[in-house]
Protein backbone atom coordinates (compact mmCIF):
# COMPACT_ATOMS: atom_id res chain seq x y z
CA UNK A 1 0.00 0.00 0.00
CA UNK A 2 1.54 3.37 -1.05
CA UNK A 3 2.34 5.84 1.72
CA UNK A 4 -0.27 8.53 2.28
CA UNK A 5 1.20 12.00 2.00
CA UNK A 6 -0.28 15.48 2.20
CA UNK A 7 1.18 18.95 1.82
CA UNK A 8 1.25 21.85 4.29
CA UNK A 9 -0.31 25.12 3.13
CA UNK A 10 -1.03 27.01 6.37
CA UNK A 11 0.77 27.29 9.72
CA UNK A 12 -0.69 29.08 12.75
CA UNK A 13 1.34 28.17 15.82
CA UNK A 14 0.59 24.53 16.68
CA UNK A 15 -2.32 24.46 14.19
CA UNK A 16 -1.26 23.33 10.73
CA UNK A 17 -3.47 22.93 7.67
CA UNK A 18 -2.65 20.54 4.86
CA UNK A 19 -4.13 19.64 1.48
CA UNK A 20 -4.15 16.43 -0.57
CA UNK A 21 -5.28 14.58 2.57
CA UNK A 22 -7.76 12.19 0.96
CA UNK A 23 -7.61 8.81 2.70
CA UNK A 24 -6.56 10.16 6.09
CA UNK A 25 -8.91 9.64 9.06
CA UNK A 26 -10.09 11.75 11.96
CA UNK A 27 -7.68 11.73 14.95
CA UNK A 28 -5.04 9.92 12.91
CA UNK A 29 -1.49 10.44 14.12
CA UNK A 30 0.63 12.09 11.43
CA UNK A 31 4.25 13.17 10.99
CA UNK A 32 4.41 16.81 9.99
CA UNK A 33 7.12 18.47 7.89
CA UNK A 34 10.67 17.45 7.08
CA UNK A 35 11.40 17.07 10.81
CA UNK A 36 8.44 14.66 11.12
CA UNK A 37 6.88 16.43 14.09
CA UNK A 38 4.17 14.44 15.87
CA UNK A 39 0.65 15.67 15.15
CA UNK A 40 -2.98 14.62 15.19
CA UNK A 41 -5.76 15.36 12.71
CA UNK A 42 -8.54 17.25 14.49
CA UNK A 43 -10.68 18.28 11.49
CA UNK A 44 -11.23 17.05 7.92
CA UNK A 45 -12.91 18.98 5.10
CA UNK A 46 -12.86 17.07 1.81
CA UNK A 47 -9.13 16.76 1.09
CA UNK A 48 -8.10 19.47 3.56
CA UNK A 49 -7.08 18.58 7.11
CA UNK A 50 -6.45 20.58 10.26
CA UNK A 51 -3.62 19.15 12.35
CA UNK A 52 -2.74 19.78 15.96
CA UNK A 53 1.05 19.54 16.26
CA UNK A 54 2.45 18.43 19.62
CA UNK A 55 5.87 20.01 19.10
CA UNK A 56 7.20 23.50 18.41
CA UNK A 57 6.45 24.47 14.79
CA UNK A 58 9.06 27.25 14.43
CA UNK A 59 10.75 26.94 11.02
CA UNK A 60 8.02 24.79 9.51
CA UNK A 61 7.21 25.88 5.91
CA UNK A 62 4.33 25.47 3.45
CA UNK A 63 4.80 22.69 0.87
CA UNK A 64 6.53 20.46 3.42
CA UNK A 65 4.99 16.95 3.52
CA UNK A 66 2.57 15.37 5.99
CA UNK A 67 3.07 11.62 6.38
CA UNK A 68 0.25 9.36 7.54
CA UNK A 69 0.73 6.54 10.02
CA UNK A 70 -2.66 4.82 9.69
CA UNK A 71 -3.02 4.77 13.48
CA UNK A 72 -4.98 6.90 15.92
CA UNK A 73 -3.00 8.80 18.55
CA UNK A 74 -2.24 5.88 20.87
CA UNK A 75 -0.10 4.78 23.79
CA UNK A 76 1.83 1.55 24.20
CA UNK A 77 0.79 -0.42 27.27
CA UNK A 78 2.94 -3.19 28.66
CA UNK A 79 5.80 -4.07 31.05
CA UNK A 80 8.17 -1.16 31.55
CA UNK A 81 5.65 1.60 32.25
CA UNK A 82 6.15 1.63 36.02
CA UNK A 83 8.81 4.05 37.19
CA UNK A 84 8.95 5.82 33.82
CA UNK A 85 8.79 9.56 33.13
CA UNK A 86 6.96 10.50 29.92
CA UNK A 87 6.03 13.72 28.18
CA UNK A 88 2.46 14.43 27.07
CA UNK A 89 2.59 12.05 24.09
CA UNK A 90 4.37 9.20 25.91
CA UNK A 91 7.92 9.91 24.85
CA UNK A 92 10.31 8.65 27.57
CA UNK A 93 12.16 11.72 28.80
CA UNK A 94 14.96 9.80 30.51
CA UNK A 95 15.71 7.88 27.30
CA UNK A 96 15.65 11.05 25.19
CA UNK A 97 17.96 12.80 27.66
CA UNK A 98 20.44 9.93 27.42
CA UNK A 99 20.36 10.12 23.61
CA UNK A 100 20.13 13.85 22.95
CA UNK A 101 21.15 15.69 26.13
CA UNK A 102 19.31 18.03 28.46
CA UNK A 103 17.43 19.93 25.74
CA UNK A 104 14.71 18.07 23.88
CA UNK A 105 15.11 18.28 20.12
CA UNK A 106 12.16 18.43 17.77
CA UNK A 107 11.10 15.41 15.76
CA UNK A 108 12.93 12.93 17.97
CA UNK A 109 11.18 9.71 18.86
CA UNK A 110 11.86 6.82 21.20
CA UNK A 111 9.88 3.77 22.16
CA UNK A 112 7.93 4.46 25.39
CA UNK A 113 8.81 1.03 26.71
CA UNK A 114 12.11 -0.78 26.25
CA UNK A 115 11.57 -3.17 23.33
CA UNK A 116 14.86 -5.04 23.91
CA UNK A 117 14.68 -5.67 27.65
CA UNK A 118 13.73 -9.24 28.51
CA UNK A 119 11.14 -10.10 31.15
CA UNK A 120 10.41 -13.33 32.98
CA UNK A 121 6.98 -14.35 31.64
CA UNK A 122 4.78 -16.85 33.48
CA UNK A 123 2.12 -18.17 31.11
CA UNK A 124 -1.32 -19.11 32.46
CA UNK A 125 -2.65 -22.65 31.82
CA UNK A 126 -3.70 -22.07 28.22
CA UNK A 127 -3.26 -24.40 25.26
CA UNK A 128 -3.87 -24.46 21.54
CA UNK A 129 -7.54 -24.64 20.62
CA UNK A 130 -8.75 -22.84 23.74
CA UNK A 131 -11.12 -19.93 23.25
CA UNK A 132 -10.08 -16.56 24.65
CA UNK A 133 -11.92 -13.28 24.95
CA UNK A 134 -10.89 -9.65 25.28
CA UNK A 135 -9.41 -8.82 28.67
CA UNK A 136 -8.46 -12.40 29.54
CA UNK A 137 -5.12 -12.73 31.34
CA UNK A 138 -2.74 -15.02 29.48
CA UNK A 139 0.53 -14.34 31.34
CA UNK A 140 2.07 -12.40 34.20
CA UNK A 141 5.29 -10.42 34.50
CA UNK A 142 6.67 -9.24 37.84
CA UNK A 143 7.42 -5.71 36.73
CA UNK A 144 8.50 -4.42 40.15
CA UNK A 145 8.34 -5.72 43.72
CA UNK A 146 5.07 -3.78 44.07
CA UNK A 147 3.34 -4.45 40.73
CA UNK A 148 2.72 -7.64 38.76
CA UNK A 149 1.89 -6.79 35.15
CA UNK A 150 -0.89 -9.00 33.80
CA UNK A 151 -0.62 -9.59 30.06
CA UNK A 152 -4.17 -9.45 28.68
CA UNK A 153 -5.86 -10.19 25.38
CA UNK A 154 -6.68 -6.77 23.82
CA UNK A 155 -10.34 -5.86 24.47
CA UNK A 156 -11.38 -6.04 20.81
CA UNK A 157 -9.97 -9.53 20.12
CA UNK A 158 -11.53 -12.98 20.72
CA UNK A 159 -11.30 -16.44 19.18
CA UNK A 160 -9.29 -19.68 19.30
CA UNK A 161 -5.61 -19.65 20.17
CA UNK A 162 -2.64 -21.24 18.42
CA UNK A 163 1.15 -21.05 18.54
CA UNK A 164 1.22 -20.68 22.32
CA UNK A 165 4.59 -19.90 23.87
CA UNK A 166 5.73 -21.56 27.08
CA UNK A 167 6.91 -19.64 30.13
CA UNK A 168 10.32 -18.07 29.73
CA UNK A 169 12.25 -14.85 29.19
CA UNK A 170 11.02 -12.66 26.35
CA UNK A 171 11.10 -9.03 25.24
CA UNK A 172 7.85 -7.08 24.89
CA UNK A 173 7.76 -7.54 21.10
CA UNK A 174 7.53 -11.34 21.41
CA UNK A 175 4.32 -12.95 20.14
CA UNK A 176 3.02 -15.05 23.04
CA UNK A 177 0.16 -16.56 21.06
CA UNK A 178 -2.01 -16.00 18.00
CA UNK A 179 -5.80 -15.63 18.14
CA UNK A 180 -7.87 -16.87 15.18
CA UNK A 181 -10.70 -14.34 15.00
CA UNK A 182 -13.55 -13.86 12.58
CA UNK A 183 -11.61 -11.09 10.87
CA UNK A 184 -8.31 -12.99 10.66
CA UNK A 185 -5.36 -13.85 12.88
CA UNK A 186 -4.17 -11.51 15.64
CA UNK A 187 -0.75 -11.75 17.26
CA UNK A 188 -0.81 -11.07 21.01
CA UNK A 189 2.43 -9.62 22.36
CA UNK A 190 3.52 -8.51 25.82
CA UNK A 191 2.31 -5.01 24.99
CA UNK A 192 -0.74 -3.55 23.27
CA UNK A 193 -1.60 -0.16 21.81
CA UNK A 194 -4.74 1.77 22.66
CA UNK A 195 -6.11 5.09 21.31
CA UNK A 196 -5.94 7.70 24.06
CA UNK A 197 -9.29 9.32 23.27
CA UNK A 198 -11.29 6.09 23.46
CA UNK A 199 -12.08 4.78 26.98
CA UNK A 200 -11.08 1.16 27.54
CA UNK A 201 -14.17 -1.06 27.87
CA UNK A 202 -15.23 -3.06 30.94
CA UNK A 203 -17.99 -5.47 31.97
CA UNK A 204 -19.87 -3.32 34.45
CA UNK A 205 -19.48 -0.22 36.57
CA UNK A 206 -19.70 -0.85 40.31
CA UNK A 207 -20.86 1.37 43.16
CA UNK A 208 -18.21 3.13 45.29
CA UNK A 209 -17.97 1.19 48.53
CA UNK A 210 -14.38 1.61 49.77
CA UNK A 211 -12.48 4.83 50.54
CA UNK A 212 -9.21 5.83 48.97
CA UNK A 213 -7.26 6.38 52.19
CA UNK A 214 -5.01 9.40 51.67
CA UNK A 215 -3.37 9.84 55.08
CA UNK A 216 -4.61 13.47 55.14
CA UNK A 217 -6.95 13.89 58.12
CA UNK A 218 -9.18 16.66 56.80
CA UNK A 219 -9.85 14.54 53.68
CA UNK A 220 -10.18 11.05 55.17
CA UNK A 221 -12.31 12.17 58.11
CA UNK A 222 -14.53 14.90 56.72
CA UNK A 223 -14.40 14.75 52.90
CA UNK A 224 -13.42 11.21 51.88
CA UNK A 225 -13.09 10.04 48.31
CA UNK A 226 -13.91 6.49 47.27
CA UNK A 227 -11.78 4.23 45.13
CA UNK A 228 -13.04 5.03 41.66
CA UNK A 229 -14.19 8.47 42.76
CA UNK A 230 -13.59 11.97 41.45
CA UNK A 231 -12.35 15.04 43.28
CA UNK A 232 -11.23 18.58 42.52
CA UNK A 233 -8.74 20.72 44.45
CA UNK A 234 -9.41 24.35 43.50
CA UNK A 235 -7.26 27.13 44.88
CA UNK A 236 -5.49 30.32 43.94
CA UNK A 237 -1.75 30.71 43.49
CA UNK A 238 0.20 29.71 46.61
CA UNK A 239 -2.63 27.96 48.45
CA UNK A 240 -0.95 24.54 48.33
CA UNK A 241 -2.58 22.61 45.47
CA UNK A 242 0.65 20.98 44.37
CA UNK A 243 1.69 20.05 47.92
CA UNK A 244 -1.68 18.35 48.49
CA UNK A 245 -1.32 16.52 45.16
CA UNK A 246 2.16 15.38 46.16
CA UNK A 247 0.86 14.12 49.50
CA UNK A 248 -1.91 12.20 47.78
CA UNK A 249 0.56 10.65 45.34
CA UNK A 250 2.93 9.69 48.16
CA UNK A 251 0.61 8.21 50.75
CA UNK A 252 -2.75 7.22 49.24
CA UNK A 253 -3.39 3.48 49.44
CA UNK A 254 -3.74 3.03 45.67
CA UNK A 255 -1.83 0.18 44.02
CA UNK A 256 -0.58 2.37 41.17
CA UNK A 257 -0.08 6.16 40.99
CA UNK A 258 -0.23 8.14 37.74
CA UNK A 259 0.91 11.73 38.27
CA UNK A 260 0.35 14.22 35.44
CA UNK A 261 2.15 17.55 35.65
CA UNK A 262 0.00 19.35 33.09
CA UNK A 263 1.30 22.82 32.30
CA UNK A 264 2.78 23.36 35.76
CA UNK A 265 6.05 25.16 36.45
CA UNK A 266 9.19 23.21 35.69
CA UNK A 267 10.60 23.60 39.19
CA UNK A 268 7.54 21.84 40.66
CA UNK A 269 7.94 18.85 38.34
CA UNK A 270 11.68 18.85 39.11
CA UNK A 271 10.81 18.54 42.79
CA UNK A 272 8.62 15.52 42.00
CA UNK A 273 11.30 13.92 39.82
CA UNK A 274 13.97 14.39 42.49
CA UNK A 275 11.87 13.56 45.55
CA UNK A 276 9.77 10.57 44.48
CA UNK A 277 12.69 8.20 43.75
CA UNK A 278 13.90 8.79 47.33
CA UNK A 279 10.54 8.04 48.98
CA UNK A 280 9.71 4.72 50.59
CA UNK A 281 6.29 3.12 50.17
CA UNK A 282 4.87 2.73 53.73
CA UNK A 283 3.01 -0.42 52.71
CA UNK A 284 6.01 -2.56 51.78
CA UNK A 285 9.14 -0.52 52.49
CA UNK A 286 10.05 -0.43 48.79
CA UNK A 287 10.79 2.72 46.72
CA UNK A 288 7.61 4.58 45.87
CA UNK A 289 8.59 4.79 42.18
CA UNK A 290 8.00 1.04 41.95
CA UNK A 291 4.28 1.82 41.67
CA UNK A 292 4.40 5.31 40.13
CA UNK A 293 4.26 6.68 36.57
CA UNK A 294 5.04 10.35 35.95
CA UNK A 295 3.89 12.41 32.97
CA UNK A 296 5.80 15.68 32.83
CA UNK A 297 4.36 18.31 30.52
CA UNK A 298 5.54 21.60 31.96
CA UNK A 299 4.49 25.13 31.06
CA UNK A 300 7.47 25.68 28.74
CA UNK A 301 6.57 22.65 26.59
CA UNK A 302 4.31 23.03 23.53
CA UNK A 303 0.83 23.99 24.65
CA UNK A 304 -0.96 21.45 22.47
CA UNK A 305 0.85 18.56 24.17
CA UNK A 306 -0.86 19.56 27.44
CA UNK A 307 -4.17 18.64 25.89
CA UNK A 308 -2.88 15.16 25.02
CA UNK A 309 -1.16 14.56 28.38
CA UNK A 310 -4.47 14.23 30.23
CA UNK A 311 -5.65 11.51 27.85
CA UNK A 312 -2.30 9.75 27.89
CA UNK A 313 -2.43 9.55 31.69
CA UNK A 314 -6.02 8.35 31.98
CA UNK A 315 -5.45 5.63 29.33
CA UNK A 316 -2.42 4.29 31.22
CA UNK A 317 -4.51 4.35 34.42
CA UNK A 318 -7.31 2.36 32.75
CA UNK A 319 -4.78 -0.25 31.61
CA UNK A 320 -3.73 -0.99 35.20
CA UNK A 321 -7.38 -0.79 36.32
CA UNK A 322 -8.15 -3.62 33.88
CA UNK A 323 -5.59 -5.79 35.71
CA UNK A 324 -7.63 -5.37 38.90
CA UNK A 325 -5.53 -2.63 40.50
CA UNK A 326 -6.77 0.48 42.27
CA UNK A 327 -5.19 3.41 40.45
CA UNK A 328 -5.04 7.02 41.64
CA UNK A 329 -4.53 9.66 38.95
CA UNK A 330 -3.40 13.18 39.92
CA UNK A 331 -3.80 15.92 37.31
CA UNK A 332 -2.01 19.15 38.20
CA UNK A 333 -3.64 21.18 36.86
CA UNK A 334 -6.72 20.89 34.67
CA UNK A 335 -6.87 24.68 34.37
CA UNK A 336 -3.67 24.62 32.32
CA UNK A 337 -5.24 21.92 30.17
CA UNK A 338 -8.30 24.12 29.67
CA UNK A 339 -6.03 27.01 28.72
CA UNK A 340 -4.49 24.79 26.04
CA UNK A 341 -7.99 24.08 24.71
CA UNK A 342 -8.66 27.82 24.64
CA UNK A 343 -5.49 28.60 22.72
CA UNK A 344 -6.07 25.86 20.15
CA UNK A 345 -9.72 26.90 19.80
CA UNK A 346 -8.66 30.51 19.17
CA UNK A 347 -6.23 29.47 16.46
CA UNK A 348 -9.00 27.41 14.87
CA UNK A 349 -11.12 30.60 14.84
CA UNK A 350 -13.95 28.89 16.73
CA UNK A 351 -16.66 30.97 18.36
CA UNK A 352 -15.54 31.59 21.96
CA UNK A 353 -17.77 31.12 24.99
CA UNK A 354 -17.33 32.49 28.51
CA UNK A 355 -13.88 34.03 29.16
CA UNK A 356 -12.69 32.90 25.72
CA UNK A 357 -12.92 29.17 26.46
CA UNK A 358 -14.41 26.99 23.71
CA UNK A 359 -18.13 26.17 24.03
CA UNK A 360 -17.29 22.46 24.41
CA UNK A 361 -15.14 23.01 27.53
CA UNK A 362 -17.68 21.45 29.91
CA UNK A 363 -18.13 18.38 27.73
CA UNK A 364 -14.36 17.83 27.54
CA UNK A 365 -14.07 18.13 31.32
CA UNK A 366 -16.93 15.65 31.66
CA UNK A 367 -15.32 13.18 29.24
CA UNK A 368 -12.18 13.21 31.36
CA UNK A 369 -13.74 12.78 34.81
CA UNK A 370 -16.26 10.21 33.61
CA UNK A 371 -13.42 7.84 32.77
CA UNK A 372 -12.92 7.42 36.52
CA UNK A 373 -14.81 4.61 38.23
CA UNK A 374 -14.72 1.25 39.96
CA UNK A 375 -15.40 -1.53 37.47
CA UNK A 376 -15.52 -5.25 36.89
CA UNK A 377 -12.91 -5.67 34.15
CA UNK A 378 -13.25 -7.72 31.00
CA UNK A 379 -12.02 -11.30 31.14
CA UNK A 380 -12.88 -14.77 32.32
CA UNK A 381 -12.54 -14.16 36.06
CA UNK A 382 -13.91 -11.31 38.15
CA UNK A 383 -11.28 -8.59 38.45
CA UNK A 384 -12.38 -5.43 40.22
CA UNK A 385 -10.24 -2.38 39.59
CA UNK A 386 -10.68 1.35 39.90
CA UNK A 387 -9.39 4.69 38.64
CA UNK A 388 -9.71 7.60 41.07
CA UNK A 389 -9.24 10.99 39.43
CA UNK A 390 -8.11 13.99 41.48
CA UNK A 391 -7.70 17.17 39.50
CA UNK A 392 -6.23 20.46 40.70
CA UNK A 393 -7.92 23.62 39.43
CA UNK A 394 -6.14 26.98 39.34
CA UNK A 395 -8.81 29.70 39.02
CA UNK A 396 -7.32 33.12 38.15
CA UNK A 397 -7.34 35.31 41.24
CA UNK A 398 -8.96 32.53 43.26
CA UNK A 399 -12.32 33.18 41.56
CA UNK A 400 -14.29 29.94 41.93
CA UNK A 401 -17.05 31.23 39.64
CA UNK A 402 -14.84 31.02 36.55
CA UNK A 403 -15.73 28.44 33.84
CA UNK A 404 -13.19 25.68 34.62
CA UNK A 405 -14.12 25.48 38.32
CA UNK A 406 -17.88 25.65 37.72
CA UNK A 407 -17.62 23.15 34.86
CA UNK A 408 -15.58 20.78 37.03
CA UNK A 409 -18.09 20.93 39.91
CA UNK A 410 -20.72 19.43 37.61
CA UNK A 411 -18.78 16.19 37.21
CA UNK A 412 -16.95 15.60 40.50
CA UNK A 413 -18.29 14.40 43.86
CA UNK A 414 -15.53 15.72 46.14
CA UNK A 415 -14.71 19.41 46.33
CA UNK A 416 -11.67 20.26 48.45
CA UNK A 417 -11.62 24.05 48.41
CA UNK A 418 -8.29 25.63 49.31
CA UNK A 419 -8.70 28.83 51.30
CA UNK A 420 -6.42 31.83 50.78
CA UNK A 421 -6.84 33.07 54.39
CA UNK A 422 -5.92 29.65 55.81
CA UNK A 423 -2.86 29.46 53.56
CA UNK A 424 -1.75 32.95 54.61
CA UNK A 425 -2.16 31.90 58.25
CA UNK A 426 0.16 28.93 57.55
CA UNK A 427 -2.66 26.46 58.12
CA UNK A 428 -1.86 23.52 55.83
CA UNK A 429 -3.50 21.76 54.17
CA UNK A 430 -5.60 24.89 53.65
CA UNK A 431 -8.80 22.95 52.83
CA UNK A 432 -11.78 24.99 54.01
CA UNK A 433 -13.86 22.67 56.23
CA UNK A 434 -17.04 24.71 55.79
CA UNK A 435 -17.09 25.20 52.01
CA UNK A 436 -15.70 21.80 50.96
CA UNK A 437 -17.90 18.75 50.56
CA UNK A 438 -17.93 15.04 49.72
CA UNK A 439 -20.91 13.16 48.34
CA UNK A 440 -19.29 9.83 49.28
CA UNK A 441 -19.85 10.17 53.05
CA UNK A 442 -23.14 8.27 53.09
CA UNK A 443 -21.87 5.54 50.73
CA UNK A 444 -18.72 4.96 52.77
CA UNK A 445 -20.42 5.05 56.17
CA UNK A 446 -20.84 1.26 56.27
CA UNK A 447 -17.16 0.68 55.40
CA UNK A 448 -15.96 3.00 58.18
CA UNK A 449 -18.35 1.33 60.61
CA UNK A 450 -17.06 -2.16 59.79
CA UNK A 451 -13.36 -1.45 59.40
CA UNK A 452 -12.61 1.42 61.78
CA UNK A 453 -15.32 1.88 64.42
CA UNK A 454 -19.15 1.90 64.46
CA UNK A 455 -18.99 5.41 65.96
CA UNK A 456 -16.52 6.87 63.42
CA UNK A 457 -19.21 8.68 61.40
CA UNK A 458 -20.90 9.86 64.59
CA UNK A 459 -17.61 11.33 65.86
CA UNK A 460 -17.05 13.06 62.52
CA UNK A 461 -20.52 14.60 62.54
CA UNK A 462 -20.08 15.85 66.12
CA UNK A 463 -16.74 17.49 65.36
CA UNK A 464 -18.15 19.09 62.21
CA UNK A 465 -20.99 20.42 64.36
CA UNK A 466 -18.44 22.00 66.73
CA UNK A 467 -16.64 23.65 63.79
CA UNK A 468 -19.91 24.95 62.35
CA UNK A 469 -21.02 26.38 65.69
CA UNK A 470 -17.58 27.94 66.13
CA UNK A 471 -17.95 29.70 62.78
CA UNK A 472 -21.22 31.24 63.94
CA UNK A 473 -19.65 32.34 67.23
CA UNK A 474 -16.68 33.89 65.43
CA UNK A 475 -19.06 36.37 63.83
CA UNK A 476 -20.17 37.49 67.32
CA UNK A 477 -16.57 37.60 68.57
CA UNK A 478 -15.57 39.90 65.72
CA UNK A 479 -18.29 42.34 66.74
CA UNK A 480 -18.20 42.34 70.55
CA UNK A 481 -15.34 40.10 71.65
CA UNK A 482 -15.18 36.68 73.27
CA UNK A 483 -15.73 37.88 76.85
CA UNK A 484 -19.48 38.34 76.32
CA UNK A 485 -19.98 34.66 75.48
CA UNK A 486 -21.29 32.29 78.13
CA UNK A 487 -18.84 29.64 79.33
CA UNK A 488 -20.41 26.80 77.33
CA UNK A 489 -19.88 28.78 74.11
CA UNK A 490 -16.35 29.75 75.13
CA UNK A 491 -15.67 26.04 75.50
CA UNK A 492 -16.92 25.39 71.96
CA UNK A 493 -14.57 28.07 70.61
CA UNK A 494 -11.57 26.64 72.49
CA UNK A 495 -12.30 23.03 71.51
CA UNK A 496 -12.78 24.13 67.87
CA UNK A 497 -9.31 25.68 68.07
CA UNK A 498 -7.92 22.37 69.33
CA UNK A 499 -9.55 20.66 66.33
CA UNK A 500 -8.21 23.23 63.87
CA UNK A 501 -4.63 23.27 65.16
CA UNK A 502 -4.30 19.81 66.67
CA UNK A 503 -6.26 17.84 64.09
CA UNK A 504 -6.87 19.67 60.81
CA UNK A 505 -3.38 21.13 60.50
CA UNK A 506 -0.90 18.58 59.17
CA UNK A 507 2.77 19.00 58.36
CA UNK A 508 3.54 17.57 54.91
CA UNK A 509 7.25 17.45 55.75
CA UNK A 510 7.00 15.79 59.17
CA UNK A 511 8.41 12.30 59.56
CA UNK A 512 5.55 11.38 61.93
CA UNK A 513 2.57 13.45 60.84
CA UNK A 514 2.83 13.60 57.03
CA UNK A 515 0.88 10.34 56.78
CA UNK A 516 -1.89 9.67 59.33
CA UNK A 517 -3.61 6.24 59.18
CA UNK A 518 -7.35 5.98 59.79
CA UNK A 519 -6.91 4.24 63.14
CA UNK A 520 -4.87 7.16 64.46
CA UNK A 521 -7.42 9.63 63.08
CA UNK A 522 -10.19 7.81 64.94
CA UNK A 523 -8.24 7.74 68.22
CA UNK A 524 -7.47 11.45 67.94
CA UNK A 525 -11.15 12.28 67.35
CA UNK A 526 -12.19 10.11 70.27
CA UNK A 527 -9.75 11.79 72.67
CA UNK A 528 -10.77 15.32 71.60
CA UNK A 529 -14.48 14.55 71.98
CA UNK A 530 -13.90 12.91 75.36
CA UNK A 531 -12.17 16.08 76.51
CA UNK A 532 -15.09 18.16 75.18
CA UNK A 533 -17.68 15.96 76.92
CA UNK A 534 -15.91 15.88 80.28
CA UNK A 535 -15.23 19.62 80.19
CA UNK A 536 -18.82 20.32 79.12
CA UNK A 537 -20.23 18.43 82.11
CA UNK A 538 -18.13 20.45 84.54
CA UNK A 539 -18.94 23.77 82.84
CA UNK A 540 -22.64 22.92 83.05
CA UNK A 541 -22.17 22.42 86.81
CA UNK A 542 -20.73 25.91 87.14
CA UNK A 543 -16.97 25.29 86.88
CA UNK A 544 -15.25 28.22 85.13
CA UNK A 545 -14.13 27.45 81.59
CA UNK A 546 -10.66 28.79 82.45
CA UNK A 547 -10.24 25.91 84.90
CA UNK A 548 -11.13 23.13 82.45
CA UNK A 549 -8.79 24.61 79.82
CA UNK A 550 -5.70 23.41 81.63
CA UNK A 551 -2.58 24.14 79.58
CA UNK A 552 -0.96 20.77 80.27
CA UNK A 553 -3.99 18.86 78.91
CA UNK A 554 -4.60 21.21 75.97
CA UNK A 555 -0.93 21.01 74.93
CA UNK A 556 -1.11 17.21 74.94
CA UNK A 557 -4.15 17.35 72.62
CA UNK A 558 -2.45 19.86 70.35
CA UNK A 559 0.75 17.82 70.05
CA UNK A 560 -0.50 14.24 69.98
CA UNK A 561 -0.40 14.24 66.15
CA UNK A 562 3.40 14.62 66.36
CA UNK A 563 4.09 12.83 69.63
CA UNK A 564 2.29 9.57 68.86
CA UNK A 565 3.76 7.55 66.00
CA UNK A 566 2.00 4.81 64.06
CA UNK A 567 3.25 1.96 66.25
CA UNK A 568 2.39 3.56 69.63
CA UNK A 569 -1.38 3.92 69.59
CA UNK A 570 -1.54 2.64 73.16
CA UNK A 571 -0.40 6.11 74.21
CA UNK A 572 -3.92 7.40 73.50
CA UNK A 573 -5.06 5.34 76.50
CA UNK A 574 -2.49 7.13 78.64
CA UNK A 575 -3.82 10.50 77.46
CA UNK A 576 -7.34 9.44 78.37
CA UNK A 577 -6.14 8.39 81.83
CA UNK A 578 -4.46 11.78 82.37
CA UNK A 579 -7.66 13.54 81.32
CA UNK A 580 -9.81 11.39 83.59
CA UNK A 581 -7.45 12.04 86.50
CA UNK A 582 -7.48 15.80 85.82
CA UNK A 583 -11.27 16.06 85.47
CA UNK A 584 -11.95 13.76 88.45
CA UNK A 585 -9.68 15.93 90.59
CA UNK A 586 -11.36 19.11 89.34
CA UNK A 587 -14.81 17.63 89.93
CA UNK A 588 -13.92 16.59 93.48
CA UNK A 589 -12.48 20.02 94.17
CA UNK A 590 -15.66 21.68 92.89
CA UNK A 591 -17.89 19.38 94.96
CA UNK A 592 -15.85 20.13 98.08
CA UNK A 593 -16.11 23.87 97.55
CA UNK A 594 -19.81 23.60 96.79
CA UNK A 595 -20.53 21.56 99.93
CA UNK A 596 -18.51 23.95 102.02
Amino acid sequence: MPEKMGEIYSINGPVVKAKKMTGFMMHEMVLVGDLKLTGEIIALDEDDATIQVYEETTGLKPTEPVHGTGDLLSVKLGPGLIGSVFDGIQRPLDVLKAQYGDFLKRGVVAEPIDMKKTWTVEMTPIKEGDTVTGGQVIATVKETASVVNKIMIPPNISGKVKNVKSSGKYNVDTVLLTVEGKDGDHDVKLYQSWPVRIPRPYKERLLPREPLVTGIRVIDTFFPISKGGTAAIPGGFGTGKTVVQHQLAKWSDADVIVYIGCGERGNEMTEVLEEFPQLIDPRNGRPLMERTILIANTSNMPVSAREASIYTGITIAEYFRDMGYNVALMADSTSRWAEALREISGRLEEMPAEEGFPPYLASRIGEFYERAGRVNALGENKRVGSVSVIGAVSPPGGDFSEPVTTGTKRFIRCFWELDRQLANARHHPSINWLDSYSEYNSELKEWFSKNIDPDFSKFRDRVMGILTEDDNLQQIIKLVGEDVLPDNQKLIVRVANIVKVGYLQQDAFSDVDSNCPLKKQHEMLKVILKYYDRAGVLVSKGVAVSEVLDDSIVNILMRMKENISMDKFDQFKEIEKKMDSFFDSLDNKYQTVKEA
